[in-house]
């Protein structure tokens, strides 16, 4: 409410009064401001103190990169009370990793969920109210939204992708999107993230699951070391049919042997495979010169593909695919804090216009009071007819129901900030009112810039532009890495073995003499030292040629690649569409709602003249009360006219901020405060 009829009002009432009431109002004022408890109240003050208390825009105006007003001393007690209250603990999840060779066969765990929320609401709080500046708000959403919190786990996943592919695996890939799962803040007139546009939901692969060709390519084997044992004892009994081969009818066996093999493969291609054999095997058969006997064997296989599947770009992809992948989540996660952060600002300006429309309807409905006691009055004199007192009735009901509205729409507005602060229901807090501090915000410099100096700069900023850049280039990798498939697949091989044999004789051998001596050594020892002394030594080099005659599977991969890489060249052409369209939405409706709230303002300049000659009018009799009452309430509706394009144009400054990608430098908000949940630099 303007001076004007804050005076026109005053003079209703009697001298004395009035002096009580000046007087009153700033003693209290003073010993507020002396003990620094609480910022002057916010709410609607009665007629008389309204002409010497300030307006509710005096507790603290934003200072988004300008220079801000001398703090009062509720302020500065403020900000001293956070600088002494610890701060959050930093989100830091990471990879597993332990000296102790079982530590790998273990599972791992992450840290339980930090979900209470961050002591700086608590700084915040005094009187039972929650006095919330917009830099307070976004440093709270940096520490408490959910939103956020969600997304942070996408990093130690980015990693787990990049461990995971350096064996070998193809990557699960994250899933690193934008998500706004808290309600309200949401405007009507963005032009959305600007992001590409999805067709219908409609899957036709096999059970509805399509696939694709991204990191499609020649198998790509384990980079994992394995190393396997195998060992058995058995044991044979056999009823000889022809005693001549064994000599002896019932052939009984025991047989000892321990199997290990050792396989690795490499990021070229190679495969080295390591095998070893050892046996040992007694019998009852006579013809046997030696018993036990002790056998062997060591082998070493080299195996190297020269066509399909050779090479550092065939086997590296899903590293390469991985750690683009986690770049990507950096850049995405960027585009998440701006929303988070953009639709923090749009709940706050809501709160703003709908507490300063509840005070609108608080003073409206005072006024109608006071008209309709007066009235009164002038009613049990005779001097007015009854009627008049019953329009003043009317008149009251009327603004208690628009003042009941009103304060369920602040309470609304303040129950959507309180949820989008905090990371769980606390219920101290839930019926406490929020008071918002800064009531306007510093003059966008974007309202005066060119739309193609805007373009420009969302080009340089907006994340979307660079993740949009990194999925092109990681197609037209997977183009490459999809052809070495088409190849024949051409390995080339070498092998190396030794053997050795060891065994006392046998006293029971029943052949000739001759026949059963034997020079081979008897102990195991002995056996082992020869297997690797290249004693028995064998040599293989070969090759393996495999060819598709037909090749019509790969052939229809590679094609289906070149064609999504295609769709890829499009979604990022529209992409830059989708830009251009959103910063000049954005910059029209910052025009719109810009000159909105100028013709709210000359609206409300009028209607402050018309209740100001009305109500002079009612003094020198020329008027009526009913008079008086419908122009405050065209006044009233003009306050509000002007309150909500006050509301919009904030709005619309935030959402060009958006759409540019300049939220986070305006805002001051750092990247690795969000990273961590602690805002340690204040936004």
């Amino acid at each position: 409410m303007s001076v004007s009829r804050k005076d026109s009002m005053k003079n209703q009432a009697t001298p004395f009064r009035i002096r009580v009431s000046t007087v009153g109002a700033i003693l209290l004022l003073q010993v507020n401001m002396a003990l620094a408890v609480e910022p002057p109240t916010p709410r609607a003050a009665p007629a008389a103190a309204e002409a010497t208390q300030p307006p509710p825009e005096a507790p603290a105006p934003a200072a988004n990169g300008a220079t801000a007003r001398p703090l009062s001393l509720a302020q500065q007690a403020q900000q001293a009370q956070q600088q002494a209250i610890a701060p959050p603990v930093p989100f830091n999840v990471p990879m597993p990793h332990s000296r102790n060779p079982i530590a790998r066969y273990r599972a791992s765990t992450a840290p339980p969920l930090d979900l209470a929320n961050s002591p700086r609401l608590q700084s915040l709080i005094r009187d039972g109210k929650i006095y919330l500046s917009l830099r307070d708000a976004i440093a709270l959403a940096i520490e408490n939204n959910l939103d956020l919190a969600y997304f942070r786990y996408n990093f130690p996943i980015a990693q787990t992708d990049i461990q995971r592919t350096k064996a070998g695996s193809p990557a699960n890939g994250v899933n690193a999107s934008v998500t706004q799962s808290t309600q309200g803040g949401f405007s009507s007139s963005s032009g959305g993230g600007g992001g590409g546009s999805s067709g219908p939901g409609f899957a036709a692969g096999n059970g509805g699951i399509v696939t694709s060709t991204l990191g499609a390519g020649a198998s790509v084997p384990s980079f994992d070391p394995y190393l396997t044992f195998t060992g058995y004892v058995d044991h044979t009994v056999v009823q000889e049919a022809n005693q001549f081969l064994v000599g002896t009818p019932v052939l009984r066996a025991n047989t000892i042997e321990v199997l290990s093999s050792f396989s690795e493969s490499f990021p070229i291609g190679t495969n080295l495979s390591i095998n070893y054999l050892g046996q040992r095997v007694t019998s009852n058969s006579p013809y046997n010169a030696i018993n036990p006997e002790l056998y062997s064997n060591f082998a070493v296989t080299i195996t190297q593909p020269f066509l399909a599947g050779f090479g550092l770009s065939s086997n590296e992809r899903f590293i390469r695919i991985a750690k683009r992948n986690a770049q990507i989540t950096d850049l995405v996660f960027r585009a998440q804090v701006i929303a988070t952060v953009t639709q923090i600002e749009n709940i706050y300006w809501d709160l703003v216009g709908a507490y300063q429309d509840e005070q609108i309807k608080d003073r409206s409905l005072g006024f109608a009071n006071k008209t309709l006691s007066d009235d009164q009055k002038q009613l049990a004199l005779n001097a007015i007819p009854a009627m008049q007192v019953m329009t003043d009735q009317s008149a009251v009901a009327t603004a208690e129901g628009n003042l009941t509205v009103s304060r369920a729409t602040l309470h609304l507005n303040e129950l959507l900030m309180k949820n989008a602060l905090t990371k769980v229901d606390d219920p101290t807090i839930d019926e406490m009112p929020v008071i918002p501090l800064d009531l306007h915000a510093e003059p966008d410099p974007n309202a005066d810039k060119s739309i193609d100096d805007l373009i420009t700069e969302a080009e340089k900023k907006r994340p979307e532009v660079a993740i949009y850049q990194m999925n092109a280039e990681v197609q037209k990798q997977a183009l490459k890495d999809i052809n070495s498939e088409l190849l024949p697949t051409l390995n080339m091989y070498g092998y190396y073995a030794g053997a050795g044999t060891a065994g006392p004789k046998n006293p029971y051998c029943d052949l000739s003499q001759q026949e059963c001596s034997t020079d081979l050594p008897t102990s195991f020892p002995s056996m082992f030292q020869n297997t690797f002394n290249y004693s028995s030594p064998e040599y293989r080099v070969g090759m393996t040629l495999s060819i598709n005659l037909r090749n019509r599977q790969v052939k229809a991969d590679q094609f289906r690649a070149v064609l999504q890489y295609r769709q890829s060249q499009i979604s990022s052409e529209q992409q830059k569409k989708n830009i251009l369209f959103d910063v000049r939405n954005s910059k029209f409706a910052l025009e719109q709602a810009q000159a909105r709230v100028g013709a709210a303002q000359k609206a409300l300049d009028l209607s402050q003249k018309t209740f100001d000659i009305t109500k002079q009018e009612q003094q020198l009799g020329a008027k009526s009360s009913v008079d008086t009452l419908a122009a405050e309430d065209a006044l009233a509706q003009a306050e509000s006219a002007l309150d909500a394009a006050q509301t919009d144009y904030e709005q619309k400054k935030v959402d060009i901020d958006r759409a540019i990608g300049a939220t986070l430098e305006r805002t001051g908000v750092s990247i690795d405060d969000a990273k961590s949940g602690v805002a340690a630099h204040e936004p």
